[in-house]
């Protein structure tokens, strides 16, 4: 295991991401541990059953990453990782009442010029 203290990871963090990808890196917070960090592929982490997934999921419900990264992230097409976040209750699309009404009477126009 190796360690870094948090003024070392304010001040160079990729240092302590790099460490990350061989071994955990105990942070600590003056003389006492304060966090761990684990490079997900090292430890073999990201390859377990429903992992990406999840993470995906989380991230994308946080606001983290976007759709199409999230659905990447997961390994799933677009189309499922929707049908998926749908499923759970969680929003595809973030509009308000305003917009939508803009869009549809938008959509009416173009359908009517059609």
């Amino acid at each position: 295991m190796k360690t870094v203290n948090v003024s070392g990871l304010k001040n160079n963090p990729s240092e302590a991401l790099r460490m990350a990808h061989e071994d955990m890196v105990l942070v600590m917070n003056r003389n006492q541990p304060d966090a761990v960090m684990v490079g997900l592929k090292s430890a073999k982490i990201i390859g377990m059953p429903g992992v990406r997934k999840a993470l995906a999921t989380a991230l994308f419900k946080d606001g983290n990453l976007s759709l199409a990264r999230s659905a990447k992230l997961a390994d799933m097409p677009l189309a499922n990782f929707i049908a998926h976040v749908s499923r759970l209750g969680i929003s595809v699309i973030e509009q308000t009442a305003d917009e939508v009404e803009d869009d549809l009477d938008t959509l009416d126009q173009w359908l009517n010029k059609a």
